[in-house]
């Protein structure tokens, strides 16, 4: 899995450009769905698709609590140095 950090996450799914069609939320529901379905290949490397599941469990509880917005905001500062 490439994908090491929420902030990798925000740019993967920005970057995916699908505008106001596929919510913040959405997406990591979505990836997280994936990532779970993943464990289940023997052939995988299940350390980083767990950890994957952990990033995206944490940023859906901030934008639960912050909003899309702002957890967008955030991590796109963080690139930005």
């Amino acid at each position: 899995m490439g994908i090491k950090s929420a902030s990798e996450y925000i740019d993967f799914f920005i970057n995916l450009n699908m505008g106001e069609s596929v919510s913040l939320l959405r997406f990591t529901n979505n990836e997280k769905i994936v990532l779970k379905q993943k464990l289940e290949n023997k052939n995988m490397d299940k350390i980083s698709i767990r950890k994957g599941i952990e990033i995206l469990e944490e940023l859906v509880k901030e934008i639960n609590e912050n909003g899309e917005k702002y957890v967008l905001e955030k991590y796109q500062k963080k690139e930005n140095g």
